[in-house]
């Protein structure tokens, strides 16, 4: 478990993990949730957000990694089954 504290966060889930996890037999999942962060970029399978956050969808401005849509927070956020 994994607490990221307070500061803007930006959620969202990465449909090509899921993709590639539907293929593992046997083997160890991936974590298909992305946080973006001010610290970086931190992958879990389970997130809990300790506050009030908001879903947005923006098709014509993306974030960098092509999400259009993602929840955004400025509260802290526990991360279960996390990779860096």
């Amino acid at each position: 478990m994994i607490r990221l504290p307070y500061g803007k966060k930006r959620i969202h889930i990465n449909q090509h993990v899921i993709r590639r996890n539907n293929k593992v037999t046997g083997g160890e999942l991936e974590p298909p949730i992305t946080v973006k962060h001010k610290g970086g970029n931190t992958y879990a399978s389970e997130v809990t957000i300790i506050g009030l956050s908001k879903v947005v969808y923006s098709p014509d401005k993306p974030l960098s990694c092509g999400a259009k849509v993602w929840l955004e927070t400025d509260c802290e956020v526990i991360l279960e089954g996390v990779t860096s």
